[in-house]
């Protein structure tokens, strides 16, 4: 079997010594692999640096130099547009990588089948990436970082470089894992490489970052629309064995943004485990009522849930999904009809 080609993209912004330390940590523990540097108008101790780094790698290196600093976004976009191998993999200099780390990353890709891999992070300052469910070595998931972000290219061949019009963070990442996800590819992360990170540099001042956020975040709802955060009761008697095209649907809900928490009595939690539901999405979340007192405790988890998400709206899953004490709730079988497989444009 022929090993997958693989470029390493670290975008430098200053910071020379924790810059140095991480492109020496890749190049320690990622065999077989270019380095494509791109220096982000730097001042000229990066850049000095970065030179002297890069010569002796020869071909497995590329650096890339900008005279002034593009934004982060646009920075990778400048390497993305270089990198010819089957996958580029973004690390920015606050991150250690550590053995095995690349291996990982690529295992996970290449058995999913994913577009977008990401791993999990640990310190102070670490993006807060989703934990897996326990048993989970891969989940498909909307939330990753630039911190570390493996990328297909046969999947950016179709679905284009990132939007440097939007945030060098969430909703550029939204928007991305939105629009890969309308042309197939998944997006997941992998419990089995974790990644320690520092502070990441921020650009611009705090009311610009802020402004940039909300325009974002405007930009992206008015392509994608509103993710919401529903909660699914199907009632007592609903069969799991039924329920596998629903089930598929609010797993397309999920690829499209929204949260989903499901309400299940004790026998269909069981089977929804057995069937491998538990860990199809980080934003699928089953959680179990009680044996004794099953609608008293429905009626305590939705209020519970209402507290930290006050828009959540209540999903009826069957036709004797009935919510006690919840006079607002809608029927999937209306609100599931809109979960379809977006279609790439």
């Amino acid at each position: 079997m022929i090993s997958p080609t693989i470029d390493i993209l670290v975008p430098v912004w200053n910071n020379p010594f924790e810059t140095r330390a991480c492109l020496a940590a890749i190049l320690a523990h990622s065999p077989e692999i270019r380095l494509i540097i791109v220096d982000n108008g730097s001042s000229r101790e990066t850049e000095l640096m970065l030179e002297e780094f890069s010569e002796p790698l020869g071909e497995r290196g590329l650096f890339i130099k900008s005279e002034r600093n593009i934004g982060l976004v646009a920075a990778i976009n400048l390497g993305l547009a270089r990198s010819d191998s089957d996958y580029t993999v973004i690390v920015r200099p606050h991150v250690m990588v550590h053995a095995g780390w690349l291996e990982m990353l690529v295992h996970a890709a290449e058995t999913s089948g994913a577009g977008i891999v990401s791993p999990l992070f640990c310190g102070a300052d670490a993006p807060k990436i989703p934990d897996l469910v326990p048993g989970c070595t891969v989940m498909e998931s909307c939330t990753v970082s630039f911190a570390t972000l493996l990328v297909r290219t046969e999947m950016r061949m179709v679905a284009g470089l990132f939007d440097d019009g939007l945030d060098g963070d969430e909703w550029c990442l939204r928007e991305y894992v939105r629009r890969v996800a309308a042309a197939g590819y998944r997006t997941c992360i992998t419990g089995r490489s974790r990644l320690t990170c520092s502070a990441g540099q921020q650009f611009g001042s705090v009311q610009r970052r802020n402004e940039m956020i909300q325009q974002s975040s405007a930009a992206y709802t008015s392509q994608w629309g509103i993710a919401r955060h529903y909660c699914v009761y199907f009632g007592p008697h609903a069969d799991t064995g039924a329920l596998a095209d629903t089930v598929a649907t609010i797993l397309n809900g999920a690829r499209q943004g929204h949260r989903f928490s499901l309400l299940l009595h004790r026998r269909q939690y069981s089977d929804f485990r057995k069937m491998g539901w538990n860990g199809l999405h980080t934003a699928i979340e089953l959680l179990p009522l009680s044996f004794l007192f099953p609608l008293r405790d429905l009626q305590r988890k939705i209020l519970a849930l209402r507290t930290v998400s006050p828009d959540m709206l209540a999903v009826r899953g069957g036709s004797e999904a009935l919510f006690p004490g919840i006079d607002a709730s809608i029927s999937g079988d209306v609100l599931f009809t809109s979960f379809v497989p977006t279609q790439f444009q």
